[in-house]
């Protein structure tokens, strides 16, 4: 049995000193819900993204929820998305009351086909939802072309991409609203569950606004059936302390980016992730590779002290339930299939040192070159 010399998570969010002061000083002297924390908060992401409103929630699945109700989607309404992602992102369209339809990814960028959705697209489909997948931006030129063809709203599943670029802009300023997931393994987090909408629509947010605090219009009247949807003063109040440190931790994740695509570059046994260029700027979420035999690999590299993950083993049209509501039996989008048996996550947090991605490259040189 080999005995691990190390040991290198594949996330490691932490909390220090200013962080525990803001949770405090929240605690303290704000107001544990809808105090001044979330305010600043919703102004300082929207600044950031480059639009003019943001709207915090309990978790970027309730972000999407209110999004589509926003923009009107109806019961049996369609929405064109990717299966392959986590499942809350087509989940929030049935939550909606909406029917996710889907269109397969194309292998250069892991993220959604535009060709197929167009193909997709269909006299009951009312929005586009691109995921960004892996922190990846999709081809947001040739998605709105197709909403604006076919006068769609587009909604942008950025939970993953927080920072990333598609010709000088960020993700999230592109659709009719864009959302965030502030859990814990991602680029900004908050300690829990949080997440947020951006849109340049400002009747749009306050509609979201409202959907996400009980739709009310004062403290006990309500014109809308709203959610509890509410982010917390205190994950507010830490996630403004991350916020001023996202572009640091992106970059240094794009460095560790670079050092694996160096150092792995010749290895016939994998394909890498897809790179950013001069119009588009990545944040590597995930670094995610596509290996010959992945679980042999996987488990040789948790044998050396090297955690990884499988982003994601079952396409969202394969769940169980997925497959008992529309009948999915397999084959369906044999791309995101293919890819779920191959997909492999390595890490990639701020927190890697030189050592440790040498490290793991020796690792997977390794397997491939002694064992396999």
């Amino acid at each position: 049995m080999t005995v691990a010399t190390r040991s290198i998570p594949l996330a490691n969010p932490v909390f220090d000193e200013e962080m525990k002061q803001a949770a405090l000083d929240a605690l303290e002297n704000d107001r544990y819900t809808k105090g001044e924390n979330v305010f600043k908060l919703e102004e300082e992401f929207a600044r950031y993204v480059g639009v003019k409103c943001a709207v915090s929630t309990s978790s970027g699945t309730a972000a999407l929820h209110i999004a589509f109700i926003a923009l009107g989607l109806k019961p049996g309404d369609e929405v064109v998305t990717a299966p392959l992602s986590f499942i809350a992102t087509a989940n929030s369209v049935i939550h909606a009351g909406g029917v996710p339809k889907f269109a397969d990814i194309e292998y250069d960028d892991y993220n959604i086909d535009p060709k197929l959705v167009r193909e997709a697209v269909s006299d009951r489909t009312r929005a586009l939802l691109p995921v960004h997948l892996f922190g990846h931006p999709s081809d947001l030129d040739a998605l709105q072309e197709i909403c604006h063809s076919e006068r769609l709203s587009l909604v942008e599943d950025a939970c993953q991409a927080h920072g990333a670029t598609f010709r000088g802009r960020k993700v999230g300023s592109f659709g009719d609203v864009g959302c965030f997931s502030f859990y814990p393994s991602k680029n900004l987090w908050v300690p829990g569950d949080g997440g947020i909408a951006t849109t340049d629509d400002e009747d749009l947010a306050k509609v979201m606004a409202k959907l996400a605090d009980c739709g009310r219009i004062s403290h006990y009247e309500h014109d809308m059936i709203g959610y509890t949807y509410r982010l917390s003063s205190l994950n507010a109040a830490v996630c403004r302390i991350l916020l001023r440190r996202l572009d640091e931790w992106n970059a240094k994740r794009r460095e560790i980016a670079d050092s694996y695509y160096d150092m792995l570059r010749d290895l016939d046994e994998i394909q890498l992730p897809p790179r950013g260029n001069s119009e588009i700027q990545p944040v590597y979420h995930q670094f995610v590779l596509l290996a010959k035999k992945r679980d042999e690999l996987k488990e040789w590299l948790e044998r050396h002290g090297i955690q990884c993950g499988i982003h994601y083993p079952i396409p969202i049209h394969l769940q169980p339930v997925y497959r008992k509501l529309y009948g999915y039996n397999g084959g369906e989008f044999p791309l995101s299939e293919e890819f779920s048996k191959k997909c492999l996550s390595i890490p990639v947090h701020p927190l890697l040192t030189a050592e440790d991605v040498r490290y793991v490259c020796e690792q997977i040189r390794s397997f491939y070159y002694e064992v396999s």
